[in-house]
């Protein structure tokens, strides 16, 4: 069964829910002062329902936190299985950055898809079209929980713009601007 978790003045309690079905978004409560906000989880099911992409070329896991038309944290859980990991470096195992900048580009997919569904659809694919201000700061290894963190700097004319963080245990490992668009097959 998906948890609910609320968090207050930093403290998260997570409860289990009979009512939630796994198929259906999980609704998080955060609580910030008197003002609450809802923000939505996708476990790996509905990931697969929104991404084209397929093993071994599926960067993100899940979605921890969502909130439309603005921000989304995923996760990546890097393992020792990963098939570049073979070849760079076999002396010790890198991400390829390229890879990271992808699983971030994924996010924001995920973010667009479920944010605009009437123009970023089931009869279109999403297409990566830039990257600027891509910075590379710490190697991610595996046993690494990469959370990649996309949000919205604005969307003009199909082109969207997102500003997107990884990390790994709080630290920034890359960041790159994005921008992606959506078109017809």
């Amino acid at each position: 069964m998906p948890a609910v978790a609320t968090r207050s003045a930093g403290v998260v309690s997570m409860e289990r829910s009979q009512s939630e079905t796994t198929e259906n978004k999980t609704i998080r409560t955060l609580l910030r002062g008197s003002m609450e906000t809802a923000l939505i989880t996708m476990d790996i099911h509905k990931v697969l329902s929104l991404l084209p992409h397929r093993y071994p070329f599926l960067l993100i896991d899940k979605v921890l936190e969502f909130e439309p038309n603005e921000r989304l944290l995923g996760l990546k859980n890097v393992t020792f299985n990963e098939p570049y990991f073979a070849g760079h470096f076999p002396i010790r195992p890198v991400m390829p950055g390229v890879l990271i900048i992808e699983s971030m580009a994924q996010a924001t997919g995920l973010l667009a898809m479920e944010s605009r569904p009437e123009e970023v659809g089931e009869k279109s694919l999403y297409y990566f079209v830039g990257i600027d201000k891509a910075r590379f700061k710490r190697p991610v290894e595996p046993g690494d929980q990469l959370f990649l963190d996309v949000n919205v700097l604005h969307v003009k004319r199909g082109i969207w713009k997102f500003r997107g963080e990884a990390r790994v245990d709080d630290k920034v490992v890359a960041s790159a601007d994005i921008m992606c668009t959506a078109r017809d097959f």
